[in-house]
């Protein structure tokens, strides 16, 4: 190259690959348009590369500059985690770990997870988001977080899974359902019921189980409503707009006006595993991992 880049460069490229437009880019950017043209166009004689096609009234990636887009913002997003992580270690912080996890994950396995983590790495910081498993899912592909907790059966190569807990379905009935755990005999007791179900967005492979329950009973369920939330499953089951089936995690005392049966004699199982980008190099996810055995 005859010229060295700096991370300036690198910033003003983006910019202008995002807006595909100089004028919104420069305005971004706080400098002048014809600064920010000669800037690129720098760029793309120190690479010899052509990075954009310039047209009269639009500005276009090229195959190369597309490539470069992806690969810069990643390299960007790489450089803001060390810089944070640097001025975390500065202050006497032993890292910042980003989790998303599914609402049953919530109940007990992260909160009993994180308190044991903490007890030995007292100065290390957490931050939580919930989000569907898709969405947790892009998040760790994108590295804009550390770990994940999903209900699913496989992820993207370059990502790692861990099962963390099996455990058994529950059927979620309103309290004045006339069956209960004494006269329960099988999911068949059903077949007339509407139910409520998670969105098979939520995860395809997690539905697909629920899914070979009515099967095995002979079955196909009315299904009245989807949804992702279970705080919306045990409010429509709450004022009888059906009934549902939910991992046993999500079974909770503190919800009025629902009734639990724990589904014990059938053969699906619902697994929660961890999930987490094999290229990571947050030092405290790996501290974290050794925790999960």
């Amino acid at each position: 190259m005859k010229h060295q880049l700096e991370l300036r460069h690198l910033k003003y490229f983006v910019a202008v690959a995002e807006d595909l437009h100089f004028r919104k880019a420069a305005e971004r950017l706080f400098i002048s348009q014809p600064g920010l043209s000669r800037q690129i166009k720098q760029m793309e004689n120190d690479l010899g590369v052509k990075l954009f096609e310039r047209h009269n009234r639009k500005v276009e990636l090229t195959k190369a500059g597309s490539y470069l887009k992806t690969e810069i913002i990643q390299y960007l997003k790489d450089l803001d985690r060390i810089f944070n992580q640097t001025k975390l270690l500065n202050d006497g912080i032993g890292g910042d770990l980003k989790f998303g996890y599914v609402g049953s994950a919530m109940q007990k396995i992260i909160p009993n997870l994180l308190l044991k983590f903490r007890n030995e790495n007292p100065n290390a910081q957490f931050s939580l988001k919930e989000l569907d498993n898709q969405k947790q899912i892009e998040s760790l592909l994108s590295h804009d977080m550390d770990i994940g907790f999903v209900r699913l059966e496989r992820v993207p190569r370059g990502l790692e899974i861990k099962p963390v807990l099996k455990e058994n379905f529950c059927l979620v009935l309103p309290i004045n359902h006339p069956i209960n755990v004494t006269n329960f005999k099988s999911i068949k007791q059903f077949k007339n019921d509407a139910f409520i179900l998670f969105d098979s967005k939520y995860s395809a492979s997690y539905f697909e189980k629920v899914m070979q329950i009515f099967d095995d009973n002979g079955f196909t369920p009315i299904i009245a409503h989807n949804t992702i939330h279970a705080s919306s499953i045990y409010k429509l089951v709450e004022n009888n707009f059906g009934i549902s089936i939910v991992p046993k995690s999500l079974q909770t005392q503190n919800v009025k006006g629902v009734k639990f049966i724990e589904l014990t004699k059938i053969s699906q199982k619902t697994v929660l595993s961890v999930v987490w980008n094999r290229k990571n190099r947050n030092p405290i996810l790996e501290k974290f991992l050794t925790h999960l055995d």
